[in-house]
């Protein structure tokens, strides 16, 4: 899919239909067709427009000629089959050429939508450099916002686990590690990525601009302190109940075995007085209560011993 949107003077945003100067070109997962349309009509490198589209490509910045490309990585949000968000993150590409800005994306993201629909304070298509920036800030906003909902999600979790061990949990909470491993790792790469931008001049700016970068740079190490502290955190719960697990099989294979010894006794007593041979109270009348009363002794006696030493 492609749109092209154009702001007017005033901030005003409006989707056009042809290429202008000052335009915003939206690709999300462009077909052959498009891709082709777009390095035809601004005669970019084809890797520009693909590289963006791998799903494994790593956040970097490069020039070429009088184009700038960044790649970052984005977080998004998707459902599994009972309904539960699963975290991820996919690369953004954003090229800065004299005519005009270009972001390509896998998928459709809220990030373009607070742009499209004009919540963005200050922004202007044709205002390059500044719109990647503000679109870099966004991007740590929701980074920032995920990490809080995957926090939210793991108390949750917590709760849910005090009162029963249940797998479906516990696989969850897994899927949330993932999710803080991913996010740790892309805002690290994105990081970079700005700290190069500071340096270098890949993209003009101004002393606005500068001010707006070290902004987002401070919330994407505010973002990475989150993640690694969730993580950390969560690396501890994970431990924790798989202890907790542990200790509760122990548990229950103590109260088993005990079990076992209190019913064998009987049995056991039973066994010596069945045997084809002499033994005592063969030919007492009421020998049979007597045995019975000895097993039962017995079980009982091993029943407090065991209550006693908290077995049972």
């Amino acid at each position: 899919m492609i749109q092209i949107f154009i702001t007017d003077e005033n901030g005003k945003l409006k989707e056009t239909e042809a290429i202008e100067k000052g335009s915003w070109i939206h690709l999300i997962n462009p077909d052959q067709d498009e891709i082709n349309y777009i390095i035809d009509e601004l005669n970019l490198d084809p890797d520009f427009i693909k590289d963006p589209l791998d799903d494994e490509e790593r956040s970097r910045i490069e020039k070429e000629d009088d184009n700038s490309l960044i790649i970052v990585d984005i977080p998004i949000v998707s459902h599994d089959k009972d309904g539960k968000s699963i975290y991820d993150t996919i690369p953004l590409g954003m090229i800065v050429t004299k005519e005009c800005f270009i972001t390509i994306c896998l998928e459709e993201n809220p990030i373009f939508d607070r742009f499209i629909l004009n919540r963005v304070k200050e922004f202007f298509t044709f205002k390059k450099t500044r719109f990647a920036l503000q679109l870099l800030y966004t991007i740590s906003t929701y980074y920032l916002r995920y990490l809080k909902q995957i926090n939210r999600k793991t108390n949750e979790i917590e709760s849910a686990l005090h009162r029963s061990m249940k797998n479906e949990e516990l696989f969850y909470l897994l899927s949330l590690e993932k999710s803080l491993v991913y996010f740790t790792t892309s805002l690290k790469a994105n990081n970079i990525v700005m700290q190069k931008m500071l340096k270098s001049e890949y993209l003009k700016m101004y002393e606005d601009d500068q001010d707006l970068l070290e902004d987002v740079i401070i919330e994407y190490r505010q973002a990475i302190e989150m993640a690694e502290t969730y993580s950390n955190i969560l690396n501890g719960m994970m431990d924790v109940f798989a202890s907790l697990i542990s200790n509760n099989l122990n548990a229950v294979m103590k109260l088993l075995t005990s079990i076992t010894i209190i019913l064998s006794l009987p049995t056991m007593v039973a066994s010596f007085f069945g045997m084809n041979v002499k033994i005592p109270l063969e030919n007492d009348p009421h020998g049979f209560f007597v045995v019975m009363i000895i097993a039962f002794a017995l079980s009982t006696t091993a029943a407090i011993i065991f209550w006693k030493k908290k077995y049972l």
